[in-house]
Protein backbone atom coordinates (compact mmCIF):
# COMPACT_ATOMS: atom_id res chain seq x y z
CA UNK A 1 0.00 0.00 0.00
CA UNK A 2 1.38 3.67 -0.74
CA UNK A 3 0.27 6.75 0.22
CA UNK A 4 2.08 9.98 -0.13
CA UNK A 5 5.74 9.70 0.15
CA UNK A 6 5.38 6.52 2.30
CA UNK A 7 4.93 3.03 0.88
CA UNK A 8 3.65 0.26 3.72
CA UNK A 9 4.11 -3.15 3.51
CA UNK A 10 2.59 -5.96 5.53
CA UNK A 11 4.77 -8.16 6.97
CA UNK A 12 4.34 -10.87 9.74
CA UNK A 13 1.43 -9.29 10.68
CA UNK A 14 2.53 -5.98 11.23
CA UNK A 15 2.64 -2.54 9.12
CA UNK A 16 6.12 -1.52 8.47
CA UNK A 17 6.44 2.18 6.65
CA UNK A 18 8.80 2.66 4.38
CA UNK A 19 9.35 6.42 4.27
CA UNK A 20 10.69 8.06 1.21
CA UNK A 21 10.84 5.16 -0.95
CA UNK A 22 12.02 6.11 -3.93
CA UNK A 23 15.08 7.30 -2.05
CA UNK A 24 18.65 6.43 -4.11
CA UNK A 25 20.51 4.44 -1.72
CA UNK A 26 23.45 2.83 -3.87
CA UNK A 27 24.23 4.81 -6.91
CA UNK A 28 26.13 2.93 -8.91
CA UNK A 29 22.70 1.10 -9.35
CA UNK A 30 20.40 3.36 -8.45
CA UNK A 31 18.51 1.31 -6.35
CA UNK A 32 16.18 2.37 -3.93
CA UNK A 33 15.19 1.99 0.02
CA UNK A 34 12.42 0.02 -1.94
CA UNK A 35 14.71 -2.21 -3.51
CA UNK A 36 16.00 -2.56 -0.29
CA UNK A 37 13.18 -3.50 1.32
CA UNK A 38 11.97 -5.86 -1.45
CA UNK A 39 15.66 -7.31 -1.83
CA UNK A 40 15.21 -8.70 2.08
CA UNK A 41 11.68 -9.99 0.98
CA UNK A 42 12.90 -12.15 -1.64
CA UNK A 43 15.37 -13.51 0.86
CA UNK A 44 13.20 -13.62 3.86
CA UNK A 45 13.57 -17.92 4.56
CA UNK A 46 17.55 -17.98 4.38
CA UNK A 47 17.95 -14.23 6.62
CA UNK A 48 15.60 -15.56 9.02
CA UNK A 49 17.39 -18.96 9.13
CA UNK A 50 20.55 -17.66 10.10
CA UNK A 51 19.23 -14.00 11.78
CA UNK A 52 16.31 -14.87 13.54
CA UNK A 53 16.17 -14.75 17.27
CA UNK A 54 19.17 -12.94 17.49
CA UNK A 55 19.97 -9.35 18.88
CA UNK A 56 21.22 -7.36 15.92
CA UNK A 57 23.63 -3.79 16.29
CA UNK A 58 22.67 -1.14 12.90
CA UNK A 59 24.84 0.34 11.46
CA UNK A 60 22.48 3.11 9.68
CA UNK A 61 23.33 5.26 6.33
CA UNK A 62 20.17 7.93 6.52
CA UNK A 63 21.65 8.98 3.07
CA UNK A 64 22.31 6.01 1.46
CA UNK A 65 25.39 3.91 0.72
CA UNK A 66 27.60 6.57 0.18
CA UNK A 67 26.64 9.05 2.74
CA UNK A 68 28.03 9.03 6.75
CA UNK A 69 27.17 6.61 9.39
CA UNK A 70 27.00 6.12 12.63
CA UNK A 71 26.15 2.78 14.69
CA UNK A 72 22.87 2.49 16.95
CA UNK A 73 22.66 0.22 20.17
CA UNK A 74 20.04 1.14 21.58
CA UNK A 75 15.97 0.60 20.27
CA UNK A 76 12.76 1.31 21.62
CA UNK A 77 9.52 0.33 20.76
CA UNK A 78 7.68 3.81 19.92
CA UNK A 79 3.78 4.66 19.97
CA UNK A 80 4.33 3.88 15.55
CA UNK A 81 5.55 0.85 16.21
CA UNK A 82 5.26 -1.10 20.00
CA UNK A 83 6.06 -4.41 18.60
CA UNK A 84 9.29 -3.96 18.64
CA UNK A 85 11.20 -6.43 20.71
CA UNK A 86 14.68 -5.61 22.20
CA UNK A 87 16.57 -7.35 24.27
CA UNK A 88 19.33 -6.19 26.99
CA UNK A 89 23.23 -7.13 25.16
CA UNK A 90 26.67 -5.69 26.35
CA UNK A 91 29.33 -4.49 24.21
CA UNK A 92 32.85 -5.26 24.22
CA UNK A 93 33.46 -2.20 26.97
CA UNK A 94 30.90 -3.70 29.10
CA UNK A 95 27.96 -0.68 27.62
CA UNK A 96 24.59 -2.46 28.37
CA UNK A 97 21.75 -1.19 26.38
CA UNK A 98 18.71 -2.60 24.75
CA UNK A 99 19.39 -4.24 21.10
CA UNK A 100 16.92 -4.63 18.69
CA UNK A 101 16.09 -8.71 18.09
CA UNK A 102 15.91 -10.09 14.47
CA UNK A 103 12.31 -11.75 15.43
CA UNK A 104 10.96 -11.46 12.23
CA UNK A 105 10.80 -9.85 8.87
CA UNK A 106 8.70 -6.92 10.40
CA UNK A 107 11.90 -6.02 12.43
CA UNK A 108 14.27 -6.57 9.92
CA UNK A 109 12.23 -3.60 7.47
CA UNK A 110 11.64 -1.56 10.46
CA UNK A 111 15.27 -0.69 10.69
CA UNK A 112 16.10 -0.69 6.49
CA UNK A 113 13.36 2.09 7.35
CA UNK A 114 15.98 3.73 9.46
CA UNK A 115 18.92 3.59 6.79
CA UNK A 116 20.05 0.28 7.64
CA UNK A 117 22.64 -0.93 5.95
CA UNK A 118 24.39 -3.57 7.65
CA UNK A 119 23.44 -5.90 10.81
CA UNK A 120 26.03 -6.64 12.70
CA UNK A 121 24.67 -9.75 14.47
CA UNK A 122 25.33 -11.21 17.92
CA UNK A 123 26.91 -15.16 18.23
CA UNK A 124 24.53 -16.36 20.52
CA UNK A 125 20.03 -15.61 20.41
CA UNK A 126 18.35 -13.44 22.35
CA UNK A 127 16.51 -16.02 24.71
CA UNK A 128 20.33 -17.27 25.67
CA UNK A 129 22.45 -14.74 26.00
CA UNK A 130 25.17 -16.91 27.98
CA UNK A 131 26.11 -19.31 25.01
CA UNK A 132 27.61 -18.73 21.97
CA UNK A 133 26.12 -20.87 19.47
CA UNK A 134 28.09 -19.89 16.51
CA UNK A 135 31.66 -19.94 15.96
CA UNK A 136 32.75 -16.96 13.17
CA UNK A 137 36.27 -17.00 11.70
CA UNK A 138 37.14 -13.84 9.32
CA UNK A 139 39.47 -14.20 6.59
CA UNK A 140 40.08 -10.26 4.95
CA UNK A 141 42.81 -9.30 2.62
CA UNK A 142 45.50 -7.85 3.94
CA UNK A 143 48.27 -5.71 1.99
CA UNK A 144 50.47 -8.74 0.09
CA UNK A 145 47.07 -10.60 0.69
CA UNK A 146 44.99 -11.30 -2.70
CA UNK A 147 41.77 -12.82 -3.10
CA UNK A 148 42.97 -16.46 -4.37
CA UNK A 149 45.40 -16.18 -0.82
CA UNK A 150 41.81 -16.49 0.90
CA UNK A 151 40.10 -19.12 -1.30
CA UNK A 152 43.15 -21.28 -0.23
CA UNK A 153 43.08 -20.36 3.85
CA UNK A 154 39.40 -20.65 3.62
CA UNK A 155 40.15 -24.42 1.85
CA UNK A 156 42.44 -25.11 4.59
CA UNK A 157 39.89 -24.35 7.59
CA UNK A 158 37.23 -26.32 5.73
CA UNK A 159 40.09 -29.50 5.65
CA UNK A 160 40.98 -29.03 9.58
CA UNK A 161 37.32 -28.56 10.74
CA UNK A 162 36.42 -31.58 8.41
CA UNK A 163 39.35 -33.65 10.09
CA UNK A 164 37.95 -32.53 13.84
CA UNK A 165 33.76 -33.56 12.69
CA UNK A 166 33.06 -30.23 12.31
CA UNK A 167 30.67 -28.83 9.71
CA UNK A 168 31.45 -25.48 8.00
CA UNK A 169 29.63 -22.81 5.90
CA UNK A 170 30.98 -20.37 4.30
CA UNK A 171 30.19 -17.04 2.80
CA UNK A 172 31.14 -13.43 1.65
CA UNK A 173 31.74 -10.38 3.86
CA UNK A 174 30.11 -8.44 1.45
CA UNK A 175 33.39 -6.78 0.77
CA UNK A 176 36.35 -8.43 -0.05
CA UNK A 177 36.86 -11.08 2.75
CA UNK A 178 35.52 -14.71 3.20
CA UNK A 179 33.94 -15.64 6.75
CA UNK A 180 33.74 -19.35 7.57
CA UNK A 181 30.89 -20.30 10.47
CA UNK A 182 29.74 -23.21 12.16
CA UNK A 183 27.54 -23.55 14.19
CA UNK A 184 27.46 -25.05 17.83
CA UNK A 185 25.42 -26.65 20.30
CA UNK A 186 24.02 -24.25 23.15
CA UNK A 187 26.88 -25.30 26.02
CA UNK A 188 29.71 -22.44 25.53
CA UNK A 189 29.80 -19.36 26.50
CA UNK A 190 32.17 -16.59 24.46
CA UNK A 191 35.42 -16.91 26.19
CA UNK A 192 35.36 -20.83 25.41
CA UNK A 193 34.63 -20.35 21.87
CA UNK A 194 37.05 -17.64 21.70
CA UNK A 195 39.76 -20.10 22.92
CA UNK A 196 39.02 -22.91 20.52
CA UNK A 197 38.86 -20.16 17.49
CA UNK A 198 42.39 -19.47 19.07
CA UNK A 199 43.47 -22.78 18.75
CA UNK A 200 41.87 -23.24 15.28
CA UNK A 201 44.17 -20.31 14.50
CA UNK A 202 47.49 -21.93 15.91
CA UNK A 203 46.90 -25.13 14.15
CA UNK A 204 45.88 -23.96 11.19
CA UNK A 205 49.74 -21.50 11.21
CA UNK A 206 51.36 -24.53 12.55
CA UNK A 207 50.22 -26.64 9.26
CA UNK A 208 50.68 -23.55 6.44
CA UNK A 209 52.76 -21.32 8.13
CA UNK A 210 53.21 -20.41 4.61
CA UNK A 211 49.83 -18.98 4.09
CA UNK A 212 48.04 -18.58 7.68
CA UNK A 213 48.94 -16.82 10.82
CA UNK A 214 47.67 -16.57 13.90
CA UNK A 215 50.00 -12.96 15.13
CA UNK A 216 47.84 -10.36 16.56
CA UNK A 217 50.16 -7.88 15.56
CA UNK A 218 50.20 -7.21 11.82
CA UNK A 219 54.04 -6.21 11.70
CA UNK A 220 54.42 -9.85 12.24
CA UNK A 221 51.65 -11.50 9.93
CA UNK A 222 54.35 -10.24 7.04
CA UNK A 223 51.96 -11.30 3.48
CA UNK A 224 49.96 -14.37 4.90
CA UNK A 225 46.47 -14.26 5.74
CA UNK A 226 45.98 -13.47 9.35
CA UNK A 227 43.18 -16.02 11.32
CA UNK A 228 41.18 -13.43 13.05
CA UNK A 229 40.45 -15.47 16.56
CA UNK A 230 39.17 -11.71 17.85
CA UNK A 231 36.13 -11.72 16.39
CA UNK A 232 34.64 -14.90 18.49
CA UNK A 233 35.42 -12.86 21.47
CA UNK A 234 32.30 -12.23 23.78
CA UNK A 235 29.46 -9.84 22.94
CA UNK A 236 31.39 -9.27 19.27
CA UNK A 237 29.08 -8.80 16.72
CA UNK A 238 29.81 -9.74 12.74
CA UNK A 239 28.58 -8.62 10.01
CA UNK A 240 25.84 -10.58 9.28
CA UNK A 241 25.01 -13.37 6.79
CA UNK A 242 22.61 -11.82 3.47
CA UNK A 243 23.20 -8.27 5.18
CA UNK A 244 23.37 -5.82 2.17
CA UNK A 245 27.06 -3.60 2.69
CA UNK A 246 27.06 0.21 2.34
CA UNK A 247 29.01 0.24 -1.18
CA UNK A 248 28.04 1.92 -4.01
CA UNK A 249 26.42 -1.46 -5.77
CA UNK A 250 24.61 -2.78 -2.59
CA UNK A 251 27.28 -6.24 -2.54
CA UNK A 252 25.88 -8.64 -0.06
CA UNK A 253 27.60 -11.31 2.32
CA UNK A 254 26.39 -14.17 0.65
CA UNK A 255 26.13 -17.71 1.41
CA UNK A 256 27.40 -20.27 -0.84
CA UNK A 257 28.51 -23.89 -1.19
CA UNK A 258 31.88 -24.89 -0.53
CA UNK A 259 32.36 -26.04 -4.34
CA UNK A 260 31.65 -22.66 -5.58
CA UNK A 261 34.62 -21.89 -3.61
CA UNK A 262 37.01 -21.62 -6.80
CA UNK A 263 34.92 -19.50 -8.84
CA UNK A 264 33.01 -17.08 -5.86
CA UNK A 265 33.32 -13.47 -6.94
CA UNK A 266 32.20 -11.11 -4.10
CA UNK A 267 31.80 -8.11 -5.63
CA UNK A 268 29.48 -9.84 -8.45
CA UNK A 269 26.96 -10.63 -5.74
CA UNK A 270 24.34 -8.01 -5.00
CA UNK A 271 21.13 -6.86 -3.94
CA UNK A 272 20.27 -6.67 -7.32
CA UNK A 273 21.41 -11.12 -8.29
CA UNK A 274 21.54 -12.26 -4.88
CA UNK A 275 17.30 -13.50 -4.68
CA UNK A 276 18.00 -15.10 -8.30
CA UNK A 277 20.22 -17.45 -6.66
CA UNK A 278 18.36 -18.31 -3.83
CA UNK A 279 15.68 -19.01 -6.18
CA UNK A 280 17.15 -21.31 -8.26
CA UNK A 281 19.70 -23.23 -5.50
CA UNK A 282 18.25 -22.71 -2.34
CA UNK A 283 20.29 -21.79 1.04
CA UNK A 284 23.49 -23.15 0.65
CA UNK A 285 23.73 -22.93 4.77
CA UNK A 286 20.02 -24.79 4.81
CA UNK A 287 22.23 -28.57 6.31
CA UNK A 288 23.67 -26.16 9.09
CA UNK A 289 23.03 -27.28 12.42
CA UNK A 290 24.22 -27.71 16.23
CA UNK A 291 27.58 -29.61 16.98
CA UNK A 292 30.24 -29.86 19.36
CA UNK A 293 32.83 -27.43 20.26
CA UNK A 294 34.79 -30.05 22.23
CA UNK A 295 37.35 -31.10 19.26
CA UNK A 296 38.67 -27.66 19.34
CA UNK A 297 38.59 -27.33 23.20
CA UNK A 298 40.82 -30.48 23.02
CA UNK A 299 43.24 -28.70 21.05
CA UNK A 300 43.07 -25.33 23.20
CA UNK A 301 43.91 -27.79 26.48
CA UNK A 302 46.36 -29.28 24.59
CA UNK A 303 48.09 -25.93 23.78
CA UNK A 304 47.81 -24.00 27.31
CA UNK A 305 49.48 -28.02 28.65
CA UNK A 306 52.35 -26.59 26.07
CA UNK A 307 52.62 -23.56 28.30
CA UNK A 308 51.50 -21.73 25.54
CA UNK A 309 49.65 -18.16 27.12
CA UNK A 310 46.70 -16.37 25.36
CA UNK A 311 46.18 -14.69 22.45
CA UNK A 312 46.30 -10.95 23.06
CA UNK A 313 42.16 -9.28 23.31
CA UNK A 314 41.49 -6.42 21.24
CA UNK A 315 42.38 -2.81 23.76
CA UNK A 316 38.39 -2.48 24.36
CA UNK A 317 38.64 -5.58 26.65
CA UNK A 318 39.66 -5.75 30.35
CA UNK A 319 42.94 -7.69 30.57
CA UNK A 320 42.39 -11.23 30.52
CA UNK A 321 44.39 -13.86 32.80
CA UNK A 322 46.99 -15.50 31.41
CA UNK A 323 47.33 -12.85 28.34
CA UNK A 324 50.49 -11.86 26.94
CA UNK A 325 51.83 -7.95 27.12
CA UNK A 326 49.65 -5.46 25.13
CA UNK A 327 52.18 -4.21 23.41
CA UNK A 328 53.56 -4.48 20.09
CA UNK A 329 56.91 -7.11 19.99
CA UNK A 330 58.87 -4.04 18.23
CA UNK A 331 57.88 -1.71 20.81
CA UNK A 332 58.52 -4.43 23.73
CA UNK A 333 62.13 -5.11 22.42
CA UNK A 334 62.60 -0.71 22.13
CA UNK A 335 61.33 -0.90 25.75
CA UNK A 336 63.73 -3.32 26.94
Amino acid sequence: MAGGDVEVLAVAGHEVRITNPGKVFFPERGDTKLDLARYYLAVAEPLMAAMGGRPVLLQRFPNGATGSSFFQKRVSPTKADPWLTTTKVSTPNGTVSDALVAVDLAHVLWAVNMGCLGFHVWPNTAADPEHADELRIDLDPSPGVGFEMIREAAEEIRKLLDAHGIASFPKTTGNRGLHVYARLEPKWDGYQVRAAAVALARELARLRPDLLTAAWWKEERGARVFIDFNQNAPHKTVFGAWSVRANPHGQVSTPFEWAELATIEPRELTLANVPARVTDHGDPWAAMTPQSLAPLLDLHERDMAAGLMDAPWPPVYPKMPNEPPRVAPSRARKED
